[in-house]
C-alpha cells in the first residue's frame, strides 16, 4: 500500500465521542474524560493487560444475535442464524451461540475440532469452502457435520466416497453462483460468474451438478446456497439473486421433479466503520430479505423452503475495539504526522489489504476533540503497515492508549506472527466487569513448532 502526500484540502474534523456512535460498541461512554466500554475503564485494562489488546462488548454480541433472530419470526419464523466463523471465533461465543440455538459456519478442520471442544452440537454445522481436503472431508463426516456446501463435482465425489466408507448418508447444499456484482470491494465479491466459489448457473454447469448430486450414492441433497458478498449496504443486490435463484430453482423442478428443503442466501450485511457509513439496520435487512423470499417464491407457484441466512461482520464488528499505546509522535511538515502504535497489519491487516477505514479516539482524552489530522502506523517493517489513513484525532502523545473501533471482525481471525510479534489477548466485557478469552501469545508460543 502507499501513501501519498496529504491532501492540504483535508482537515480533521474536530468531532466529538458522540458523532462515533454509530460505529462504536453500543455500552461505549466517557466517563471523566476516559472511554470506558460496559463500565471497565479502558485506559486501565491496557495499562494492566497490555497492548495490542482485543475487547469486546459482550452484551452488544449477544443483543445482534437476538436482533437477527426476532428480526426473521414475522415473516419467516422458521428460518436460522448461522453464525459466520471466519469473522471472529472463541470458546465462549461458541456457548453463546449454542444457547441461542445458532447454527455455525465453518471453514476448515480446526474451527470443527474447536466446536467439539465446547460442546457444541455438530448437526448444526456448516461446512464451507471451495477445496476442502480429503482429510478435512473424512473429519468432518466423522464428526457429525450437518451439511457441507459443496463448490465443484470433485468434491461431490470425494463427499459421497468418504460418506460410503463410513457408512453414513451426508447433507450437502449446492453453492450457486447467480451472477450478481454486489456493490462491495471487489476482494469480498463473491457471487458474480468470475468466482471462485460455487457452480455458475450459465452454460448450465449448476444445472449439471443436481443432476450429479442426485445420482450419487450416500449423498442428501439438501437444497441450495449463495453469497454474493460482504459488507454490502444497498441491498438491491438480494433481489436480484434470489430472483435468479428462484428461476433456478423453478426450472429445476419443471426439468428434474426436485425442489429443495432448504435454501441459504447467506450473510454479508455490511456495518458502520467510518462516521460517513450508512448501513442497513439488522431489522431492515430481515424484513427485505423476508419480503423478496415470500414473494419471490409466491409470484413463481413454489412451496418456500426452510431460510438460513449467514451473517458473521453484522453480529461482531461493531462490538470489538482494539487498543494500542503511542510510542512516538512523527511530524513531516507540509507531508503528514505519524502516530506509531505496538500493533498494525500483524493484529488487523484489513487496511493495508484492501485499504479499510476506521475510527478512532484517544482513550484518555475521550472528552476533548478530535481536532488533528494523523496517520496511525504500525511497528512492522513495511511501509503499508497503516490502520488509519488521515483520520482525525485527539492531539497525541507518547504514552497515550488509541481506541480503533469496528475491529471486531476479520481482525482477530486474519491476524499473524508477521516478524514474529505475537498476537493480541482477547478480552470480553459486561456490566463493569472483564475476562480474558484468549491469552496474549509468549516468544515460546511462536517456537512451539520448531523443530
Amino acid at each position: 500500500m502507499s501513501l501519498r502526500a496529504s491532501n492540504p484540502a483535508l482537515r480533521a474534523d474536530n468531532s466529538t465521542l458522540e458523532d462515533l456512535a454509530l460505529v462504536m460498541p453500543k455500552n461505549c461512554e466517557s466517563k471523566e474524560g476516559t472511554l470506558h466500554l460496559a463500565g471497565v475503564d479502558l485506559f486501565k485494562l491496557a495499562k494492566e493487560l497490555g497492548t495490542a489488546l482485543y475487547v469486546y462488548d459482550e452484551d452488544m454480541i449477544e443483543s445482534n444475535i437476538l436482533r437477527y433472530k426476532q428480526g426473521l419470526e414475522s415473516k419467516l419464523p422458521s428460518a436460522q442464524v448461522c453464525y459466520a466463523s471466519k469473522a471472529f471465533i472463541c470458546k465462549d461465543l461458541l456457548k453463546m451461540l449454542a444457547r441461542h440455538g445458532l447454527y455455525l459456519d465453518v471453514c476448515g478442520g480446526a474451527e470443527i475440532y474447536m466446536a467439539q471442544l465446547t460442546g457444541f452440537p455438530t448437526e448444526n454445522l456448516v461446512f464451507h469452502g471451495n477445496n476442502k481436503t480429503p482429510q478435512e472431508i473424512r473429519e468432518a463426516i466423522d464428526a457429525g457435520v450437518g451439511k457441507f456446501v459443496v463448490d465443484t463435482k470433485e468434491e461431490l465425489d470425494r463427499i459421497s466416497e468418504a460418506a460410503y466408507e463410513m457408512g453414513v448418508n451426508q447433507k450437502v447444499l449446492l453453492r450457486i453462483t447467480p451472477g450478481i456484482v454486489a456493490d462491495t470491494h471487489s476482494f469480498i465479491q463473491t457471487g458474480s460468474e468470475d468466482s471462485k466459489f460455487g457452480f455458475t448457473i450459465a452454460h448450465d454447469t449448476a444445472k449439471d451438478a443436481v443432476a450429479h448430486a442426485l445420482s450419487l450414492p450416500h449423498l442428501k441433497l439438501m437444497g441450495f446456497h449463495m453469497h454474493i458478498g460482504s459488507q454490502i449496504f444497498n441491498l438491491e443486490g438480494y433481489s436480484q439473486a434470489i430472483s435468479v435463484m428462484v428461476d433456478f430453482i423453478k426450472d429445476i423442478y419443471e426439468q428434474m421433479d426436485y425442489l429443495p428443503e432448504e435454501f441459504d442466501v447467506g450473510g454479508g450485511l455490511g456495518i458502520a466503520y467510518t462516521v460517513h457509513d450508512k448501513p442497513t439496520s439488522i431489522e431492515q435487512f430481515c424484513d427485505y430479505i423476508g419480503d423478496e423470499l415470500l414473494k419471490g417464491f409466491n409470484e413463481a407457484g413454489l412451496e418456500l423452503p426452510k431460510i438460513y441466512i449467514e451473517p458473521g461482520r453484522s453480529i461482531i464488528g461493531n462490538a470489538g475495539i482494539t487498543l494500542y499505546s503511542v510510542g512516538s509522535v512523527k511530524e513531516i511538515p507540509g507531508v503528514r504526522t505519524y502516530v506509531n502504535v505496538d500493533g498494525g497489519m500483524s493484529d488487523n491487516i484489513r487496511t493495508a489489504l484492501y485499504g479499510a477505514e476506521y475510527e478512532g479516539v484517544i482513550v484518555n482524552k475521550a472528552d476533548e476533540l478530535r481536532s488533528e489530522l494523523v496517520t496511525v502506523a504500525g511497528k512492522h517493517c513495511e511501509s503499508g503497515d497503516v490502520l488509519i489513513v488521515d483520520g482525525s484525532l485527539q492531539e497525541a502523545e507518547v504514552g497515550d492508549v488509541l481506541a480503533i473501533f469496528a475491529t471486531g471482525a476479520y481482525c482477530e481471525s486474519m491476524s499473524s506472527n508477521y516478524n514474529m510479534q505475537t498476537r493480541p489477548a482477547v478480552v470480553f466485557v459486561r456490566v463493569g466487569s472483564y475476562h480474558t478469552v484468549k491469552r496474549r501469545e509468549t516468544y515460546k508460543d511462536l517456537l512451539a513448532r520448531e523443530l
